[in-house]
């Protein structure tokens, strides 16, 4: 239907003028109702070559109107800004931009209901629908009032997304909705789906604890922390010997220079002492062979420091009893070594260690190489190539003992300072060894040896087909920044570590999605990011690769890394009204706006700008409500304030 004509062109902008037949800012075409006069609804024209240019209202103004003039005239001619957003061929598809532009005293039309499919290409879609689910209904938009949005699930969800926006502007419920939309359908519903979200607010078990509507959704609730089922949570963990050297020297602050490969050292230590409490036989008298001349190899080296016979003697003697000590904390360890002689060594070690008139008179000598007589070369040389990957099982109670033993052996060397340079780090594992906020990390599934093992049991990928988890909700809600940073990284790694080893078609199969709450407090753009390389940053370069995608949720974009939001290529922006989080949006995305900006601003909650991939032009969207909601609705203070308490009981009698 026409609306107008225009009267003046320019690259960026058209005005046109309403025709006088056209009264209010709606019509009715066919029997639905298009309201033209709202600043962001869409109107059409044509070229000389027969494409229609899809464009948005930007202005409305009368001519007309004089300054002081008393009263509205219905009659009076009115015009309107067009932006040109777009052009459809004819061949019927659309494209962003305007090669050719209108002639002056074009006709101006509605965009139809028929035009909005063309142009979101939703008719693709529903010529396979009969097969299988193309898209999940958004919502309403704000452009075409009364238009449904749907969104293809492939453009969506086969590459990494953002939803951005402030705190209270609905990034919580668009999640859950488009979750709980998808898992609705009635037919062929997404049972192949894998959608891990960490809920740092503790807010999404609402919107899919009661999850009659979604029959094929299996959910899985996780906490940290927890030794048991509680209040519907089951324990979840995180083994620590799946860690790699990378993220045990984050979480345990560990520079460079000294305490990295410091801690090196310390986690193959200790799995040779676990080694050592497990092991039977052959192997195990190879790794105290082991044990036997690291002991000597200590103590030949603090003998050829040079000092007085009196210091070295004392400071062997505490060597001595120390390696004793650090042995006894494990009765496994003990019992291996009091069988296989390891303490009638270091008894006659430490009884050697006498000195007569400020001479040991060579004792401390002839024990050691009494001692090391009994030590096999080619039995260390093939325990010492023993080199633990980072899926190598090992208690973790043996970090201190190696740590320690690691200590021991810089002591011998003279280096006086080491317990200096490696305080904060040992401050770190003790935190880690003795702190609660750290159970989940010494906690191991039963049966879980590998990566592999870990997640079998995260997904439940053994169990029968109606019990396979095809959603986990992570609750680290009361985690701190650390254990929070270290939680998120190392679980996001091992999915990518565990998709890089599939090959051919098996990594484009049952793809997984992570889905990062509040990402700005573990996916940080800045150098106090604990971890050297942040996993999310990779991921987003090379997940896709591996059908490994990234959900961001953020109200604070200007704190995310640069990296992973410019890898996002589709946007669901929420109201920011913050300038600096807007202008960082405005300076990672080269296609974004000022007209953008300004309807980001003046929205209101629920509403958002949806542009990227999976949609052929930005668009203005009232998001349908989740069903149930997230737990993330604000206070009401007033209704707190003026609450009505029920009475108190009257008092017992006195007696």
């Amino acid at each position: 239907m026409r609306i107008g004509t225009i009267t003046s062109v320019n690259f960026n902008q058209f005005k046109v003028r309403v025709s006088t037949e056209v009264r209010g800012n709606s019509v009715n075409l066919a029997g639905v109702i298009y309201y033209f006069g709202n600043i962001g609804s869409y109107l059409k024209t044509t070229n000389s070559i027969g494409e229609q240019l899809i464009c948005e209202v930007v202005s409305i103004f009368d001519t007309d109107m004089q300054v002081n003039s008393a009263a509205y005239d219905v009659d009076s001619t009115r015009e309107v800004l067009l932006k040109p957003i777009g052009t459809i061929s004819r061949k019927g598809l659309f494209n962003l931009g305007v090669g050719i532009f209108p002639a002056i005293y074009s006709e101006v039309n509605i965009v139809t209901f028929e035009d909005m499919e063309l142009i979101l290409q939703t008719s693709r879609n529903n010529e396979l629908c009969d097969k299988i689910h193309q898209s999940f209904y958004l919502g309403e938009s704000k452009n075409l009032i009364n238009y449904p949005i749907d969104i293809s699930i492939n453009s969506f969800f086969n590459i990494h997304s953002a939803v951005l926006g402030n705190s209270g502007s609905g990034k919580s419920n668009t999640i859950a909705h488009i979750i709980q939309e998808i898992h609705k359908k009635k037919d062929n519903s997404a049972i192949g789906s894998r959608i891990l979200i960490f809920d740092v607010n503790g807010e999404y078990r609402n919107a899919f604890e009661h999850h009659d509507k979604c029959p094929n959704l299996s959910v899985r609730f996780l906490k940290p922390n927890i030794e048991t089922v509680e209040d519907g949570y089951e324990p979840f963990f995180l083994p620590h010997f799946l860690m790699n050297i990378d993220e045990w020297s984050a979480f345990l602050m560990a520079t460079d220079a000294t305490q990295r490969p410091f801690w090196d050292r310390v986690l193959q230590e200790s799995y040779k002492f676990y080694m050592i409490s497990t092991r039977a036989g052959d192997e195990r008298q190879k790794l105290i062979n082991y044990l036997r001349f690291k002991i000597c190899n200590l103590l030949q080296t603090l003998h050829s420091q040079g000092d007085s016979e009196t210091a070295i003697i004392t400071a062997a003697k505490s060597i001595i009893y120390g390696i004793s000590e650090l042995i006894k904390l494990d009765e496994a360890l003990e019992a291996a070594c009091r069988e296989e002689g390891i303490f009638e060594d270091l008894r006659e070690l430490f009884t050697s260690c006498t000195i007569s008139f400020g001479e040991n008179k060579d004792k401390l000598r002839k024990a050691l190489q009494t001692v090391r007589t009994k030590v096999n070369d080619d039995d260390v040389r093939e325990v010492m190539d023993y080199r633990a990957t980072t899926e190598e099982f090992f208690d973790y109670r043996f970090l201190k003992q190696a740590a320690n033993m690691a200590l021991l052996e810089e002591d011998a060397k003279g280096n006086g300072r080491i317990r200096e340079y490696t305080s904060t780090m040992m401050t770190r594992l003790d935190f880690f060894l003795d702190n609660d906020n750290c159970l989940f990390m010494r906690k191991n599934p039963p049966n879980v040896r590998k990566i592999e093992d870990y997640l079998d049991w995260l997904w439940q990928s053994k169990c029968a087909v109606p019990s396979q988890t095809n959603m986990v909700i992570i609750d680290t809600s009361e985690l701190s920044r650390d254990a929070l940073e270290t939680l998120t990284s190392v679980t996001s790694r091992l999915h990518f570590s565990y998709r890089k080893k599939l090959k051919g078609s098996e990594r484009r199969e049952k793809p997984i999605h992570l889905v990062l709450d509040e990402a700005h407090r573990y996916i940080k753009k800045d150098s106090k990011y604990l971890l050297r390389e942040n996993i999310f940053e990779q991921i987003a370069r090379e997940g896709r690769k591996y059908a490994l995608y990234l959900l961001i949720s953020s109200q604070r974009p200007s704190e995310l890394s640069g990296t992973v939001l410019s890898q996002c290529s589709n946007f669901i922006v929420h109201r920011i009204q913050n300038e600096v989080d807007m202008n960082y949006v405005y300076s990672i995305l080269p296609y974004f706006s000022d007209d953008f900006a300004n309807k980001i601003k003046q929205s209101v909650p629920g509403e958002a700008l949806v542009f990227g991939n999976c949609v052929a032009m930005p668009l203005h969207v009232r998001i349908k409500q989740a069903s149930p909601e997230p737990n993330s609705e604000n206070c009401k203070v007033h209704e707190e304030w003026f609450k009505t308490f029920p009475p108190l009981p009257p008092p017992l009698p006195q007696f």
